[in-house]
């Protein structure tokens, strides 16, 4: 890692935006340190300043909680935009055995309509059933014959076609026609993030963790992180609890396994279990697991989970003292708020695909920003609701969506240069890369962005199988 100039955020940057959306103190941000390479992430819009903000306020919450726990001060905290450019690419720099993980299926892509363009989301069999029968096409068909089908159809009624079958297809809007859209309204008249106080039937103070361990400082140590989350916002979230030393135990329905490749890049330092919440043994399983959790991090489709129980009002009492932190892409609220959606699909909607694009054809950011973003942003939510329990109690209710996210970089952010962008050295991504042995093969990844003077630096084991773990946490630590 490269070194970092001190610098204070002021609150109108993005990290000062953030960190106010958060709740923060901003007398705080003037712990924030930046600097590393220049003119990462190149974009039209300001992806770069959506990076490191994201990160800062992660790091930021971080130490805050270490500084909550510890009854000391706040450690500085250090933000290289090498690192955390690097850390926004981790799939595409990720290799299992020198293997690089398939990122794309052949389906998941733009497609001129009869009036513009589509992209569709066919990464998992599943959604790619849905969508070729919602165009009427044979379950083996490739990608010329779905093509030739959308030349003769209209973008939006490919979508809604698409999406009544299950599937995923979002028509290109441009930033105006977005803004007119009711759902692109509803976004806009809501902040970036909401974090909030629910409660049972009585205040509860919640499981207090074990004393920290003195080095490397783990903010996290002691809790208990249930993952319920799909790639890749929620992923990264908990990948970050867990470099911070939560037991994070993620879990995968069997029929609805997560990729084995999306896993190997955002599976660091948790373990992996299979439960069919459908099932009385496993739901009798999960309930054991859920009582004794201090954090429910959640990233399915709204409703999906709901059914189950774990809705804020039930876990609150089923629950109390329970962080719950829930992401969606297009939020709980507007017409879209049921709908699945990825950020590549979240690009298309909101006028960031036309945005970064031209006449020929439609753009994309040169990082899934918005999945990285939000999930620093949601594992810093998971910690600030952490340094107000250890205060008042209480269980939290955090909130974030892909679609606030972009709403955010399209219409909250400027463009800003790095702190010490006149001495800025080149960038080398190897600089931020480690390699590890693994069950699966010896993996090249991205280091953790995150840091602060104390904290972890790699995290604690590499990934594993999908669903290999057993159902149970650690075994607690006097």
């Amino acid at each position: 890692m490269t070194d970092v100039t001190a610098v204070t955020e002021a609150p109108d940057s993005g990290a000062g935006q953030a960190w106010a959306a958060l709740g923060g103190d901003p007398a705080l941000l003037d712990r924030v340190g930046g600097g590393g390479p220049a003119g990462l992430l190149p974009a039209r819009l300001p992806v770069m300043e959506l990076a490191r903000s994201t990160v800062a306020v992660c790091a930021l919450a971080a130490a805050e909680l270490a500084a909550c726990r510890t009854g000391g001060a706040v450690q500085r905290v250090r933000v290289d935009d090498g690192a955390v450019a690097t850390a926004f690419l981790s799939e595409r720099h990720l290799r299992v055995g020198g293997r690089a993980p398939t990122t794309f299926a052949p389906l998941s892509r733009f497609w001129r309509t009869a009036d513009g363009w589509v992209r569709t989301h066919a990464n998992y069999p599943h959604h790619r059933a849905r969508l070729l029968a919602a165009l009427d096409l044979a379950a083996d068909a490739g990608a010329d014959t779905a093509a030739a089908v959308l030349a003769e159809r209209r973008a939006v009624e490919v979508e809604e076609t698409v999406y009544a079958a299950g599937g995923l297809a979002v028509a290109l809007r441009t930033p105006r026609q977005w803004a007119a859209h009711e759902q692109g309204a509803a976004i806009a008249a809501r902040p970036l993030l909401t974090l909030d106080r629910t409660e049972g039937p009585a205040a509860v103070v919640p499981r207090r963790p074990a004393p920290l361990p003195a080095s490397p400082l783990l903010p996290a140590a002691g809790l208990r992180v249930l993952d319920l989350t799909r790639v890749l916002a929620g992923p990264v979230a908990t990948r970050t609890l867990a470099l911070l030393g939560a037991d994070v135990l993620r879990i995968d329905a069997p029929q609805l396994p997560e990729s084995q490749d999306a896993h190997n890049d955002t599976g660091f330092g948790k373990r992996s279990v299979s439960l069919d919440l459908g099932d009385r043994a496993d739901r009798a399983t999960f309930d054991e697991l859920l009582a004794a959790a201090d954090v429910l991090v959640t990233g399915y489709r709204p409703g999906s989970l709901e059914a189950y129980g774990l809705t804020p009002e039930e876990l609150a009492v089923r629950r109390p003292g329970l962080v719950l932190a829930q992401v969606s892409a297009w939020g709980r609220y507007g017409p879209w708020q049921e709908r699945r959606g990825f950020d590549s699909l979240v690009q298309v909607a909101t006028g960031i695909a036309a945005a970064e694009g031209d006449a020929a054809a439609p753009g994309a950011l040169p990082a899934q920003a918005l999945d990285h973003g939000t999930g620093y942003l949601l594992a810093a939510g998971v910690l600030r609701a952490l340094t107000g329990q250890h205060h008042d109690g209480g269980s939290r209710l955090l909130r974030l969506a892909l679609g606030q996210t972009a709403h955010w970089l399209c219409d909250g952010l400027a463009q800003q240069a790095p702190a010490d962008a006149g001495a800025s050295q080149p960038y080398d991504a190897e600089t931020y890369l480690a390699t590890t042995d693994s069950a699966l093969g010896r993996l090249r990844y991205a280091l953790p962005p995150v840091a602060f003077a104390g904290g972890p630096a790699n995290w604690s084991r590499p990934p594993g199988r999908l669903g290999a773990d057993e159902p149970k946490w650690r075994a607690a630590t006097a």
